[in-house]
């Protein structure tokens, strides 16, 4: 890997970690804004430090492995979910590219012509953190937990793949810089692609394990499900990948569905290429925020689903309506080209 491709990736994991690490901060400020109290503000100024605080406190805290657990995959399970949802961000197009000494560098880590197969691999393999965590853990309580994560994954990928199949046969391209790229001035694929886009937030909610989805880890009926015996940084780790992974989820949306880094008039300044650029990842960024901000307002709004609703919501609604988004696709498509 080159050196430019080398300070890309450690900008967007550095980038990725930092405002995951805050994302922590945030919910619980908008939570105590929601709620009409006053929030974290012991840690610095305004409770600025409280995530350093949070992490300074899990890292010192004793290291426990149940006796009766396998002991490798306990470890194993946590590593592997803040592994993969790390792993997320590589395809990402944030930026059109900068041009340096004459050469431009892409501002996505790996720009390959089947990121969206690469994107939806990362998503599957995700739940094996979850699933082979609970599972070692020796506790009944961690086991329905992470069968729950299981089938709930299992369920609403499928409605999400059928949603991104529409969104492939109207854009005819798999690679998320193709994708990105097409999305120019007011182009973006929310407007060809409506139900397809809402289809794919319901899922992309469920895949996060963010309430009202949250019912792999439903305190009120399972302790705390699939961690329910993990403690210090692996308790951390399965905490800190549900915020990465909402943060590249929100990242994801917003290319596929809002144009990325695109921006309306943005051709009409003026500007030099680089500036541009810079400009078009801080609207990029600030999309994210709007889908995170959704994420968190969400959470502190709806109830949990019943766990029989929530397989009908899936199975009954969402698969029939992504089939036939993708029925009406592809019949507009033939009959336009």
């Amino acid at each position: 890997m080159s050196t430019e491709k080398l300070i890309i990736a450690g900008s967007v994991l550095g980038v990725s970690l930092g405002l995951a690490t805050y994302l922590t901060l945030l919910e619980r400020k908008l939570a105590a804004w929601l709620q009409d109290r006053i929030g974290p503000n012991r840690a610095g100024p305004g409770g600025i430090l409280q995530p350093i605080a949070d992490g300074v406190k899990l890292l010192f805290k004793e290291e426990f492995i149940p006796g009766k657990a396998n002991k490798f995959l306990f470890i194993l399970g946590p590593s592997l979910a803040m592994l993969l949802a790390c792993m997320g961000g590589a395809m990402l197009p944030w930026g059109k590219g900068l041009i340096i000494g004459g050469k431009e560098i892409s501002m996505a880590v790996a720009d390959v012509n089947v990121g969206l197969l690469y994107m939806f691999a990362v998503v599957s393999l995700g739940a094996y953190g979850i699933m082979i965590g609970g599972w070692a853990s020796n506790n009944k309580y961690s086991l329905m937990g992470a069968i729950r994560a299981a089938s709930q994954i299992i369920s609403y990928e499928l409605a999400m793949g059928l949603a991104i199949i529409a969104l492939v046969v109207g854009t005819g391209s798999l690679s998320l810089s193709e994708i990105a790229a097409q999305q120019t001035g007011w182009h973006w694929n929310i407007v060809y692609q409506p139900l397809g886009f809402l289809i794919f937030l319901i899922c992309a909610f469920a895949e996060t394990n963010r309430a009202p989805f949250d019912l792999p880890e439903c305190e009120t009926e399972l302790i705390g499900g699939y961690h329910t015996e993990y403690g210090s940084m692996k308790l951390g780790f399965y905490l800190f990948a549900e915020y990465v992974n909402m943060f590249i989820s929100s990242a994801l949306m917003s290319t596929l569905y809002f144009g990325g880094y695109n921006m309306p008039f943005i051709g009409r300044l003026g500007l030099s290429h680089n500036v541009e650029t810079i400009i078009g990842t801080a609207f990029l960024f600030a999309k994210i925020a709007g889908f995170i901000f959704l994420f968190m307002w969400v959470r502190w709004t709806l109830p949990r689903f019943r766990y029989d609703q929530l397989m009908n919501l899936g199975w009954k609604m969402l698969i029939p309506l992504a089939i036939v988004n993708l029925l009406l696709t592809g019949a507009i498509r033939l009959w336009l080209f």
